[in-house]
């Protein structure tokens, strides 16, 4: 495993973030293909034997479950101390009218309900889900700030928005002297570039670590385009993701891949894995195989030659993953 820096803050991570929401209580009515609590234990222990460090949850993530599984498994198989765990706050986790967003109502409550169910005092990253509109950003950087200062986080980072939120908050928290993002968890893949035109630059100038979000487009990228997973089937967020042209960009993939004899789902990472100012991409596994792809990945060396021929396809898109 390889290690680097989270944007300009002493946080080392692994180059793969291992994602947990596909670990939890398929009951929680959640996700239907999520994996149970034996299956997940057994990947997140193959992740920490492998040298993976960073792992990532929210507390919506089958409601609450999935933080309560990662947690019982990294306090039964390694040192607290030794990982870097991340979750995320702004989905509702009840009907009450104050149980979601970012106020500061929420996010005191919600980092307390998170610690909680992970069984630890602290997490070390403590992310914003979505951006609130319906807070002042003033609100929500003087909360989190305060979450840092309490010994609840170490660092704070940020989730799928639009540059100019992402700075108004940013920025505000310059001004005021509280704690600043250190990252961004954006949806960015060779099917979803729209990052590239204003997020990407605005993290690499304020030295944000990038950890982009469904990385492989959902398994898409790892796979012909017409076949489905047990996911995909039951994935409603999912498909309004991508579009049926995205098929050239996966045959693209596909032709890349078998000349390097190599597996899709290594290629479509490599690729993520060496855009500028992407630090660890988060990847979701649920069957051993994609972990092995994942630990590959990051030895997997492209060529200029190659990355133009996975990117060339590419056609500009709305915005997606805000939701």
């Amino acid at each position: 495993m390889r290690y680097a820096k989270l944007g300009n803050s002493g946080l080392s991570v692994s180059k793969v973030c291992l994602g947990a929401m596909s670990f939890g209580d398929a009951n929680s009515g959640t996700h239907a293909w999520t994996l149970s609590e034996i299956d997940s234990r057994e990947i997140i222990k193959n992740a920490l034997d492998a040298g993976i460090n960073f792992f990532d949850t929210a507390n919506v993530y089958s409601s609450g479950t999935s933080e309560e599984i990662l947690g019982r498994a990294l306090k039964d198989f390694t040192d607290r101390d030794n990982v870097v765990l991340a979750t995320k706050v702004n989905g509702p986790m009840r009907s009450d009218i104050n149980a979601g967003g970012l106020s500061r109502k929420a996010i005191m409550t919600e980092i307390d309900h998170s610690l909680r169910r992970l069984g630890t005092d602290y997490v070390d990253l403590y992310q914003i889900h979505r951006f609130d509109s319906k807070t002042p950003v003033e609100e929500t950087m003087e909360a989190l700030h305060d979450v840092v200062k309490a010994g609840k986080a170490r660092y704070i980072g940020a989730s799928s928005m639009y540059a100019w939120q992402f700075a108004k908050m940013q920025f505000t928290a310059d001004l005021n002297h509280w704690t600043r993002f250190i990252s961004m968890q954006n949806h960015y893949n060779l099917l979803h570039r729209e990052e590239e035109r204003e997020m990407l630059p605005f993290c690499i100038d304020q030295g944000v670590g990038v950890i982009p979000w469904s990385p492989l487009a959902r398994g898409r990228l790892t796979r012909p385009w017409d076949t489905v997973s047990a996911r995909s089937e039951t994935d409603e967020f999912g498909r309004m993701l991508y579009q049926d042209s995205d098929r050239f960009i996966v045959e693209r993939v596909t032709q890349v891949a078998d000349g390097l004899g190599l597996p899709p789902a290594q290629v479509a990472l490599a690729w993520v894995m060496q855009q500028p100012g992407v630090t660890s991409p988060i990847v979701g596994v649920t069957k051993p195989q994609h972990l092995v792809d994942a630990i590959a990945a990051v030895d997997v060396k492209l060529s200029a030659e190659e990355s133009e021929l996975l990117t060339e396809p590419y056609t500009p898109r709305d915005v997606a993953g805000f939701r």
